[in-house]
């Protein structure tokens, strides 16, 4: 189904005529779904860029748009999947509702966890949620998936692939309830689900789900096991799918994004060391990547200049215990990160972000490796060791 264009709110005559010229996006992807819950055997790509952050997001749009391009619609889609990290989706819908409140929205997940979600996501205003189904037998599944993580920890697959189709199961009943549409997904991978589509599409359509996109399968280097998916099969798919469900064209858009959680190129929206917080904050479980959720940490770690100017690790703070409010992260403010001017986590709840910032303390969202993150902060580009 095509999402309607934006309504034009143009005041200014000139920029009205320059956007008539304009490209029209009927749906741009947004890369800022942090985490990821599952991997395939095909069509991965071994290091993904990693996501946007929220601000990153945001900025990128506004460029699209003073650039001439027209967004009629958004879907919150990869690298990882849009509802691994409710927090970080969450803030970032809030931002997209507050800056582009008539631009659609969707978005993209395998519905691990979607159901409780369902609610929150329409009152967020969520048009539409893409549900990656690639087959509903286990045995399928089981040839498609590598692994499948519902929450901290993988589950062995043999275990999980019932689970999944369970969740999505109720996933679709929770967001039809909720008023909320559901595409399904399917990328057909010759040999593996191309004879799956029917049964695919069929318990789809009894679950509730209104429409199916059917995507090709295209290898993403020279050692992929697998064919590419032909145009013949590709037709083949949709008429298999068409006998059970409305085909819905693909209209989502790539670009290619400006870098995200490593922070390359995106030095006009970080935050800048001071005289009073020249400091920058870090949690992280094995010190060596920003891989904990601000939640989760129990102490910091504090990297700043030492008198050559290398950033380097200076020492480590216990940070607040856990289950006491608002308080903790003005008592971490305050106590640990009262000379700081940003903090690096994996993960961060909308509330301890927006208290660390009233409080000078800029959180950033990433998933990279600590030294070279740190040092782009401090206006490096490399990611270069500290030496000891």
């Amino acid at each position: 189904m095509s999402i309607k264009p934006l309504q034009d709110t143009t005041s200014d005559t000139a920029t009205k005529k320059a956007c008539g010229k304009s490209m029209q996006i009927e749906s741009l992807i947004l890369p800022a779904a942090p985490q990821a819950n599952n991997r395939k055997r095909f069509g991965e790509i071994d290091t993904p860029d990693p996501a946007l952050l929220s601000n990153e997001a945001l900025a990128w749009i506004s460029d699209l748009i003073k650039g001439g391009k027209e967004v009629n619609g958004i879907n919150i889609s990869g690298p990882g999947d849009a509802l691994a990290a409710p927090d970080t989706l969450f803030f970032l819908l809030d931002l997209l509702k507050e800056k582009h409140p008539d631009c659609p929205v969707k978005l993209t997940t395998i519905g691990l966890n979607a159901a409780p979600l369902a609610a929150d996501l329409a009152d967020k205003g969520i048009a539409q949620i893409n549900l990656q189904i690639e087959a509903v037998s286990a045995d399928i599944l089981k040839k498609i998936y590598l692994w499948i993580r519902p929450d901290k920890r993988t589950v062995p697959l043999h275990e999980v692939i019932e689970f999944l189709l369970q969740e999505q199961e109720r996933t679709i009943t929770a967001l039809k309830s909720a008023g909320i549409r559901v595409n399904i997904q399917t990328t057909v991978y010759p040999g593996v689900n191309d004879e799956h589509i029917a049964p695919l599409a069929e318990k789809a359509a009894s679950w509730g789900a209104s429409s199916i996109t059917l995507l090709p399968f295209q290898p993403v280097s020279e050692e992929e096991k697998l064919d590419a998916c032909d145009a013949a099969l590709l037709e083949s798919a949709k008429k298999a799918a068409a006998a059970h469900l409305e085909l819905a064209d693909d209209e989502d858009v790539y670009l290619p994004p400006p870098s995200g959680g490593n922070f390359q190129n995106a030095t006009t929206i970080l935050p800048k060391p001071s005289k009073k917080r020249p400091n920058v904050a870090v949690v992280s479980a094995s010190g060596m990547d920003v891989d904990l959720h601000l939640g989760q940490a129990d102490r910091v770690l504090i990297y700043g200049p030492r008198e050559d100017g290398l950033a380097c690790l200076l020492e480590s703070r216990t940070a607040p215990e856990v289950g006491s409010g608002d308080s903790r992260w003005q008592a971490l403010a305050e106590k640990c990160l009262f000379d700081c001017f940003a903090l690096l986590a994996s993960n961060a709840g909308q509330n301890p972000q927006k208290v660390l910032e009233d409080m000078g303390i800029k959180v950033l969202l990433t998933e990279e490796n600590i030294e070279g993150t740190v040092d782009v902060l401090y206006g490096g580009g490399k990611k270069k060791k500290c030496k000891k």
